[in-house]
């Protein structure tokens, strides 16, 4: 019995791969590099942007079609890519609780 013990342990932890991240790793790049790509190649704008710290400003990049990219801006004059998707939604409403509940 004691052969099979390892074949169990994989059989029980064997399954499919988990699907590769369009952004396997973040992407770093000084400032204007990185905003040339996302104009010209991704056909991204900055639409939105916060303060994080004194440090750093968290920017969102949205294209046309939805496709969206998360931007950490340092002081430095570098800037990385945190996080890619798709199918963004813009300016959704958020309804009060008197809409909710019209009792």
């Amino acid at each position: 019995m004691r052969p099979l013990a390892p074949l169990l342990v994989l059989a029980l932890f064997a399954g499919p791969a988990p699907a590769a991240s369009p952004l396997a790793e973040v992407v770093c790049d000084s400032t204007p590099r990185l905003e040339a790509r996302l104009e010209g190649a991704m056909n991204q704008r900055r639409q939105a942007m916060g303060l994080r710290d004194p440090e750093q400003v968290m920017e969102v990049w949205l294209a046309p079609g939805g496709a969206w990219t998360l931007v950490a801006a340092y002081a430095t004059g570098r800037s990385c890519i945190l996080a890619m998707g798709e199918a963004w939604q813009d300016g959704l409403a958020r309804a009060t609780a008197a809409e909710r509940d019209p009792s």
